[in-house]
């Protein structure tokens, strides 16, 4: 009878792969016929769309074979998000809307059985994709604050089947999607940098971190301040790019994890328990024809934001070693059967550990509960691999000085946030207008041209890293982080106290040292 051709999108990981909708009406035993690897959730749209059709006040073909194909083919098809798209198909097939405006619009959303629209997760990758094609796009109004991000690109917003039919036939035009302007949104304070008394070294520390993207390693006893220092951390991050929002908001969307529109752009700080599995911590599910869709993991959802993980040391060895490629390449791939997911991981990890399984250990075992091998069999839990990825790690000890000290007292020599920002600010733009890149995300070939050292600084640090031990990646890591301190002290050049403030922040090599002597 007819045949018409309705374009929506899939949703695999956050990629958004075109996907056209062809339904083709034909005379015969009536019947209802899904092709193209649908998964359970799509194969019961017929029923879905049928109902709905009909509750709407639709025709619903009679003594009429339905076949409707999702192309291509090999790409796997699961959720409810095609539901609109087979709804106009059907609608344009047995020409009861003009089909003119189909080649330049996509549909997405999930059909109740009473003709409303339901939201569909994932929308951002789908809007952005459909934007990059030049079409309009028709979405649930469920949906608006994902729409109002994806900026330069036309979505209706529809509440049920009747209002995209009127809005197609032109008689009552459907609300267009408002533009937020998601730069104007206020970050979620952290707490000032100026109100942690002490732990100068660490709170350095924390500069440095922010200002190249190293990861951070905090050591030290219970109750010194580790968990509030990692949270002063996102306050000294500078403010999000567009590309960096849009990649954050892409994660949230297909999990649906945010609540209001102020948080699908927000820096995360993700601070997973240390019983969580490996596909909690880097993402899984498992991708089957059953339907579930794998789903991105804590540090997928921290991408450009920070990864927290307290008591290091209790997560499981497997569970942490899982992050050694994503911290190296920003992203994680995972593979099931018949196909692989990449989500992007781009993460900054931040984490604390007691120095012993009783937390008391200070170089001497007179106030330690645990024998050297407990506290060896305890630290032994972090591969080296994961260490040698940890560019800072620097002790925060019991500072009883700090403890006598009145919170009335006037801090007026305290750095602040705003002011720590502001240097990072500064030293981060050093850097991309040398290398294109943060100090933490430079190569091996633009590493020997923004890290030069001078005859005697290199003969320094190659004594250094002889004597310390280092790694080939541990020693290419402590020369980024004395490219990131001689920023901070705007000097074009690596000099051997930067190289010496370097090799200073490897706190774990040192106590892991103190131990064996014992």
């Amino acid at each position: 009878m007819a045949l018409a051709r309705v374009y929506t999108r899939a949703l695999i990981g956050i990629h958004a792969p075109e996907i056209r909708v062809e339904v083709d009406l034909a005379r015969g035993m009536p019947g209802f016929t899904m092709v193209g690897m649908p998964a359970t959730t799509v194969k019961e749209a017929r029923d879905r769309v049928k109902t709905a059709l009909m509750n709407a006040g639709f025709e619903y073909p009679p003594a009429t074979r339905i076949t409707v194909n999702l192309a291509p083919a090999d790409i796997p098809k699961t959720g409810a998000r095609y539901d609109l798209a087979i709804a106009v198909g059907i609608l344009a097939a047995s020409g009861q809307i003009p089909d003119t405006i189909l080649e330049q619009a996509e549909f997405y959303g999930e059909l109740a059985l009473t003709g409303e629209l339901r939201a569909v997760n994932g929308l951002i990758p789908a809007l952005l994709a459909c934007r990059e094609k030049k079409r309009q796009a028709f979405v649930p109004i469920a949906n608006q604050q994902e729409a109002g991000l994806v900026r330069e690109q036309k979505s209706w917003l529809a509440a049920d089947l009747v209002s995209v039919y009127e809005h197609l036939h032109e008689h009552q035009v459907l609300r267009e999607s408002k533009p937020i302007d998601w730069g104007q949104q206020d970050s979620v304070s952290a707490g000032d940098l100026a109100d942690v008394v002490g732990q100068e070294q660490a709170k350095r520390a924390l500069l440095l971190s922010a200002a190249g993207k190293h990861h951070l390693l905090f050591v030290g006893p219970p109750g010194t301040g580790k968990t509030m220092l990692a949270q002063r951390l996102s306050g000294l991050l500078p403010s999000l790019t567009e590309k960096e929002a849009m990649e954050i908001a892409a994660v949230k969307s297909v999990c649906f994890d945010y609540h209001g529109t102020e948080a699908l752009t927000q820096r995360e700080v993700r601070s997973p328990h240390h019983t969580c599995t490996a596909a909690a911590l880097v993402g899984g599910g498992s991708g089957s024809g059953s339907g579930h869709s794998i789903r991105p993991g804590e540090i997928s959802l921290g991408n450009n934001g920070l990864v927290f993980l307290d008591e290091l040391p209790e997560f499981s060895r497997h569970v942490l070693d899982c992050l050694r490629e994503p911290l190296e390449s920003g992203e994680v791939t995972i593979s099931r059967a018949g196909h692989s997911v990449k989500f992007p991981a781009n993460f900054q990890l931040v984490c604390a550990l007691n120095p012993s399984p009783c937390g008391q250990f200070d170089g001497s075992l007179a106030n330690c509960r645990s024998t050297p091998d407990q506290i060896l069999k305890y630290l032994n839990k972090l591969s080296g691999p994961l260490l040698d990825r940890i560019d800072i790690q620097v002790m925060v000890p019991r500072e009883t000085e700090s403890m006598r000290l009145n919170g009335d007292v006037k801090r007026s020599n305290q750095m602040t946030t705003v002011q720590a920002k502001a240097l990072v600010e500064k030293a981060r733009q050093r850097q991309l207008k040398r290398q294109g890149c943060l100090n933490s995300e430079l190569k091996s070939k633009a590493l020997k041209q923004a890290c030069s050292l001078s005859e005697q600084s290199e003969t320094f640090l190659a004594k250094a890293a002889e004597k310390m031990k280092l790694s080939h990646r541990a020693y290419h890591r402590t020369l980024r982080l004395a490219r990131t301190i001689a920023d901070l002290a705007e000097s074009d050049t690596i000099e051997q106290q930067h190289l010496a403030e370097a090799l200073n922040y490897r706190a774990l090599d040192r106590l892991i040292d103190q131990v064996q002597s014992l």
